[in-house]
Formats: C-alpha cells, structure tokens, sequence
C-alpha cells in the first residue's frame, strides 16, 4: 500500500469519526440543516471559505494562473470585495431576520415578509437551486475524478465514483454540522497546501525573478495585469469579468445559511475577520501556484492539472499524499454544502412547506438524508461521462444562484417597500438573464462574466417592481 492511499484513509478516518460525534443534531431539521444555529465563529469562518471556493480553487483558478498569467490575480481582488460585501452588508441582518422568522433555509427568509398562499416565489427559488446545484456538483465531481488520476492514476470516472461515495456517506451521517466540523479540517489543509505548493513552486524556479523572466520568454501578457488577449478580448472586460467574480458572493445560498447558523451577532463580527484573512491566503495562493507552474511546467495539455503535477514533481510521496487530500477537501467542503442545499429545498421547501405534510421533524430529517443521496448519485452519474472545463462550469451555476438570490436578498433586508411582485420578478430575471447572457450573448461581447448583466437585471427588476406595485397599492 502506498504512502499516499494511508494519508488518504487516515483523512477519511477523520471525517468518519466527526461525521459520527454529528449524528445526535441530525433529529430535527434545524439541526440536520443549520445544527441547531448553535456555531462558534472560527467555525462560520472556515465553513464559509471552504464551501465558497470547492475544487475550482486548487484546479480551476490555479489553471487560470497557468493559462492567463497574472491577470488572474483580478480574480483575488474580486473575491476579497465579494466577500467582505457578503459578511458586512448581507449577514448580521440576515441572521438577525433568520433567527426572528425561525427561517432554515434561504426561500424562507425571502417569503417571510409575504402572504405567499401561491408558494410561487419558494417554488421557483426551489427550481433555480436544484437546477444549479445539480449542476455545480456535477462539476466538482469532475475535479474528483480529475484529482483521482492526476495524483494516483486512478481511472478518471472511478475517481469521481469513490469521491461521491465518501462525501455523500458523512454528509448523511453528520448532517450540517459534521458538514461545517470537516470544513474546518479541510479549510485548514487548503491553507497549509495553499502555502506551501506555491512557496515550493517559485522556490524550485530559482526566485520570483526567474519566474517573471521564464513567463517573459514564454509570452509578456503572462506578466501584464492589463493584457488584451490573444483574441482581441479588451482588457477592461477580462478585468471586469475576473473582478465579478466576487459578485455572486452576495447571494448564492450555501453560503448565507453559513450566516444563519452562527450561534450570535457577536460570532459573525469575529467570523468575518478571520474568513477575510484566510481567503486573501487561499486566492493568492493557487493564482501564484499557477503562475509559477508555467514557468517551471510549461505545455501541459490541461492547465487545470498544474497543482498535483506540482504537488508530484516537487514532493515526496507522503507530502503528495497530503496534498491529494488538500485537494479532495477543496471538493468537498462545497459538495457536502451543496448536497444540504439541494435536500433542503426538497424536503423543507417543497415537501413540509409546499405540500404541507405534517410528519414529525425526525421523520422528514431521515427523508432529507435519503434525499442527499439521491442527488449525490444524479451528479456523479452526469459527471463521470465526460470531462468538462471545470473552472467555466463553475462559474455558470456559481452565477446563476447568485444572479437569481444577491439582489432580492438585499431587497429583502434593506428596501421597506420590497414586495412579493418584486422579488418574484428579481429571482426570475436576475437568473435568465445570467442563463441567457451565457448562452446567447456571452461570445458577442467579449466573454463579458455572465454575474454582471444577471445582477444588473437583478436589481433593476426587484426594486422597480417593488417600487411600482407599492405605489399601485398606495393609489387603491
């Protein structure tokens, strides 16, 4: 047995066991979704980062930094503004309001000011999260398989097979709060690997210096933040594009009931703190790897591979263990996240809200487990048929929830004329204006990142519909 499968097995021993110490929280919804909203800040912190940056963050952005150069560091930039916006506009209000309407879920939040007899704004928020969610651990399943093979040249759809079954099985154990105790574990890996690798890499290319002047010999725009691409893309649409990556941050649902499941205020003034440090550590971190990945590996077939060829070339098989299993937990801090999710809007949502079913709360937190492995398996049986890019696919289902739930969140905590019509019209067209805009109009405006035109449609709807039904409601 090789150094690297022990590493792995004692990992997975961990997540065993605190998926295991989670069970007894499992018993109700609150605690199967939210444990309870009982969690102390380093906690939230962690929880937040790992689930907000899933294996894109050590494949998808280190390839980017292999592929584009610097200009990816437009990408760090955007996501420390993202960020800090989500933690000081979005969360204390938002788990203030969670914890005043008893909500678990965010279609909770966005019905409470409403009399939604029709239940058409939780049934479309429903819609948009199990489309999109579907899609997104689809495409971490693709960074399991890739991982896999990269680092033990394990077949590509038998590495997404055995990822899915180890993270599907502790998040049906542990529930949300096994799901946030191994976020921690995991966050804390990315950040050591997020180090390391990338002090490794331009260590090994004799300095930053050298780095800068492999890049140079390779193609200047790797070193210039303002290049326009070789595709006469302009620059400020490239910058545009990285920087809003950011923007979703606001919105997507994973990460705003990290908010609502922090025990107090107090714990998220804390929590925002600590997840801002740590995110500037993990973004600089693989956009560096990758950088200095080009220098020291340039020609690889796939960009998206340069952390585990790094990891391989530069280490000894312990360390490369290791840093397998730093790459696993990018994956599944977001999966086991996004699985939760998806069964929440299924079982919460759908089945005790919209159907209105009156069974016991144990009852429906055991249907809520079957209903975790059922879009557990959907996604990996979509994801082992054919590899995909997985930093754009990513980004589109990463825009898509953010389109469709940053600005009628906002709506909803700060505009006292945010109405039923409003947020309906904000879901809707924040979200097909996200789809659309990718699969129309993307190509024609120079790749322009779906977000922006998704949240500008966004917020013009929420509020001007509002605006316009209050003020019809005023006159009658």
């Amino acid at each position: 047995m090789s150094t690297t499968v022990i590493v792995l097995i004692v990992y997975l021993g961990i997540l065993a066991a605190l998926a295991i110490w989670s069970r007894r929280e499992t018993h109700t919804l609150a605690g199967f979704y939210l444990a309870g909203k009982k969690l102390p800040y380093w906690v939230v912190a962690f929880s937040t980062n790992a689930t907000g940056e899933s294996g894109w963050l050590l494949l998808g952005l280190s390839g980017m930094g292999y592929a584009v150069g610097v200009q990816a560091y437009w990408v760090v930039v955007g996501e420390i503004l993202g960020v800090a916006a989500s933690w000081w506009i979005v969360a204390r209000r938002l788990k203030k309001f969670g914890d005043e309407t008893d909500a678990i879920t965010v279609p909770d939040i966005l019905v409470a000011k409403f009399a939604d007899k029709s239940h058409l704004i939780r049934g479309i928020a429903v819609a948009i999260i199990l489309v999109m969610v579907t899609a997104y651990v689809t495409a971490q399943m693709v960074a399991t398989g890739k991982a896999f093979n990269s680092f033990l040249g394990m077949e590509y759809a038998t590495g997404g097979i055995v990822g899915s079954i180890i993270i599907i099985g502790y998040t049906f154990v542990g529930g949300y709060k096994a799901v946030c105790y191994t976020d921690v574990v995991q966050g804390t890996l990315m950040l050591l690997g997020l180090i390391v690798v990338p002090a490794a890499a331009v260590i090994a290319s004799g300095g930053w210096s050298e780095v800068e002047s492999n890049l140079l010999l390779q193609d200047p725009s790797l070193l210039d933040m303002f290049a326009v691409s070789d595709g006469g893309k302009p620059a400020w649409i490239a910058i545009a594009s990285f920087v809003a990556v950011g923007l979703p941050f606001i919105g997507v649902p994973q990460l705003l009931v990290r908010y609502m499941s922090a025990e107090d205020d107090g714990q998220i003034k804390k929590a925002r703190i600590v997840s801002l440090a740590v995110l500037l550590v993990f973004t600089t971190g693989a956009v560096t790897a990758g950088v200095a990945g080009r220098a020291l590996f340039p020609g690889l077939e796939d960009a998206e591979t340069i952390f585990p060829v790094i990891s391989n070339n530069l280490f000894p098989e312990v360390i490369s263990g290791m840093l397998l299993v730093v790459v696993l937990s990018a994956i599944m801090s977001t999966v086991d996240s996004l699985l939760l999710l998806a069964s929440s809007s299924v079982v919460r949502d759908t089945y005790q809200k919209i159907i209105g079913t009156t069974k016991d709360e144990e009852t429906l937190s055991q249907y809520g487990k079957y209903v975790t492995v059922i879009i557990g398996v959907i996604a990996v049986v979509m994801g082992i048929q054919e590899p995909r890019v997985i930093f754009d696919f990513v980004l589109a289902s990463w825009s898509g929830l953010g389109s469709a739930f940053g600005p009628v969140v906002v709506g909803v905590l700060y505009y006292r004329r945010i109405t039923w019509e409003g947020v309906v019209s904000g879901m809707l067209g924040g979200f097909v204006a996200s789809v659309a805009w990718l699969t129309w109009f993307k190509d024609d405006f120079h790749g322009l990142y779906e977000a922006i035109p998704g949240f500008i449609v966004g917020f013009i709807l929420t509020y001007g519909v509002s605006w316009l039904t209050s003020k019809k409601a005023e006159s009658m």
